[in-house]
């Protein structure tokens, strides 16, 4: 603003500076806020230490695995059912087929029936000794008396002439080498001992520690654990017969040692 004085030139005024700066963040006369800038508003970060703006913190993600050991029992579970059930159906698909096929699947099994079918024929009797091309004997002519198989254990080899005409009657014959260890004997007698038409006795010379006879029928193992002998009994037993499940295996020779007793012609009676 200019000052005219009568009769002298216009002056101007004279501006004092205190040497003060105007107060931070008050705006300088006739124009805006220091340091406000276009835009600024909501959503402008507020300003931090340093005069720098906090950034936003992103989500922090979790990372969940799998429990696996859940689902392997849920796997193992599955698994021994089915093995159950599988094991189960076989089972009964073997139970239903004839007797004679189950005897064939035994692994080992020599099956006399099919290779001699003369040696299978039933009622020669003879008297005296009789020569056998298959050790133990599994069949063929045979003393008209039987060997006792009620269960019988025989410390001591006995007459194949008696044993075979057991054979025919259906009983399984256990034999073993008679240096055969004792608690291998022991589980053997336990297989035999008071189960009708079974019987066991040492036998000279087997070319394997153990032999199962059935009529026609015959399996070499090397241990008294091996499973085949249950399965042996199991299938053969009175099936192997060939004068039927009713015939005699009481009131036989009960003597041990391998010469024949000559006791007359022993009429096979079926019991009642």
């Amino acid at each position: 603003m200019s000052i005219s004085t009568p009769g002298g030139p216009e002056r101007r005024p004279t501006v004092v500076s205190t040497g003060k700066k105007p107060a931070a963040g008050r705006p300088a006369a006739g124009g805006k806020p220091a340091g406000d800038k276009a835009g600024a508003g909501k959503g402008t970060p507020r300003a931090g230490a340093g005069g720098k703006g906090r950034k936003p913190i992103a989500p922090v993600k979790v990372s969940q695995g799998r429990s696996w050991g859940p689902i392997a029992l849920f796997v193992a579970v599955g698994v021994l059912a089915v093995g159950i059930i599988g094991a189960g159906a076989w089972a009964v698909y073997q139970g239903a087929q004839p007797w004679e096929k189950r005897a064939d699947a035994i692994k080992g099994v020599v099956d006399y029936r099919k290779k001699d079918k003369d040696l299978v024929t039933g009622g020669r009797h003879e008297q005296g000794a009789i020569k056998y091309d298959v050790l133990p004997p599994v069949a063929g002519p045979h003393n008209p008396t039987w060997q006792n198989c009620m269960g019988d254990v025989y410390d001591a080899p006995i007459a194949n002439e008696h044993a075979v005409h057991s054979l025919e009657h259906g009983t399984v014959w256990i034999t073993y080498r008679p240096d055969l260890a004792a608690d291998q004997v022991a589980k053997l007698k336990a297989k035999v001992q008071g189960k009708e038409k079974l019987m066991l006795s040492p036998f000279e010379g087997l070319d394997k520690p153990i032999s199962l006879q059935a009529w026609g029928f015959q399996l070499k193992v090397d241990n008294a654990d091996d499973s085949r002998i249950d399965d042996f009994i199991k299938t053969l037993r009175v099936n192997a017969s060939v004068e039927g499940p009713n015939a005699n295996c009481d009131q036989g020779v009960t003597a041990t040692g391998t010469t024949p007793r000559d006791l007359g012609n022993q009429m096979d009676q079926p019991t009642q």
